[in-house]
């Protein structure tokens, strides 16, 4: 597992019973996670901010118990992030996903390292608000930033200015499977791919997403998108059930005439109760001359 461990606007203060008491930087919520099957202390008699409780009809909403900003910004390293309470549980943001963009970002600086006069291009699929694409920017990258959902994209431009990444991003809303497929129409190509798939999904014109049974097809397209000397592809996944092997053997068959390596990895973040708490899956093939 590789744990999360560099915040410094945020933290796990404790997990239990279904819960986790989060600190984001002084604004403290307690959340659902379905990772967290032990029993500790009671965190419903914790003093938090707000609780996220789901509906037994499904989805929730967040009861309010002490009064906190509609929006705030946490920062790790030298970026910065807005944090929003959201629907289904969200913030806008995934604190463990630290792990991979310091990985993208050492990978992008190696190649620069080694050819100064480079452009590196990243392709970040199902975006999401952008954490990785600022990432990747601030390491010198030009990234294409790909997601249907508008809002997020917004809310990723956002981001971006927080950190001071005024240029470098080229934000895109649209079906990710529909650009991949114009992209290769195109013969564009990009030594990063960034790909974060939902379990389920549909399409603008209602064409269902499961990732198990399209995730090695889309991955395989994906892979005609990388250029002559790729740097890396790097898959996350929060489906529950799917195993970080699961990931690596995709990257390993569907990259198969590609000189590198495939690893995977359970991604964690450190609690405050000396305990990591798992938070999915990543895998990511690094390219031969970047794989050490």
């Amino acid at each position: 597992m590789k744990i999360s461990n560099g915040w410094q606007d945020y933290k796990i203060i404790a997990t239990s019973d279904g819960m986790k008491l989060e600190n984001w930087r002084g604004v403290i919520l307690l959340r659902p996670d379905p990772q967290v099957i032990w029993k500790g202390r009671d965190l419903f008699s914790a003093d938090y901010h707000a609780v996220y409780r789901r509906s037994a009809k499904g989805g929730g909403s967040w009861e309010i118990k002490k009064p906190f900003p509609a929006e705030w910004n946490v920062r790790y390293g030298d970026m910065t992030f807005t944090v929003k309470p959201m629907g289904f549980k969200h913030t806008g943001l995934f604190p463990e996903q630290a792990v991979n963009w310091d990985e993208c970002r050492r990978l992008i600086s190696m190649a620069k390292s080694t050819r100064p006069d480079r452009d590196i291009k990243v392709l970040n699929l199902f975006a999401y608000t952008g954490a990785a694409s600022v990432a990747c920017a601030k390491a010198g990258a030009l990234v294409t930033h790909v997601d249907a959902a508008r809002g997020m994209v917004e809310r990723a431009g956002e981001n971006a200015r927080l950190s001071g990444v005024e240029s470098g991003i080229r934000y895109i809303v649209d079906d990710c499977m529909k650009f991949v497929a114009r992209e290769i129409r195109r013969g564009n190509r990009y030594d990063g791919i960034i790909m974060d798939p939902p379990s389920y999904g549909r399409g603008p014109g209602g064409e269902m997403w499961k990732i198990e049974q399209n995730l090695f097809d889309f991955v395989l397209n994906c892979a005609e998108l990388l250029s002559a000397e790729p740097i890396f592809f790097l898959i996350n996944s929060y489906t529950t059930g799917l195993q970080p092997a699961v990931l690596k053997n995709i990257l390993t068959l569907a990259l198969k005439d590609r000189r590198g390596k495939a690893e995977a990895y359970e991604v964690g973040i450190a609690t405050e109760e000396g305990i990591p708490l798992p938070c999915g899956a990543s895998g990511i093939f690094i390219g031969e001359e970047y794989a050490g």
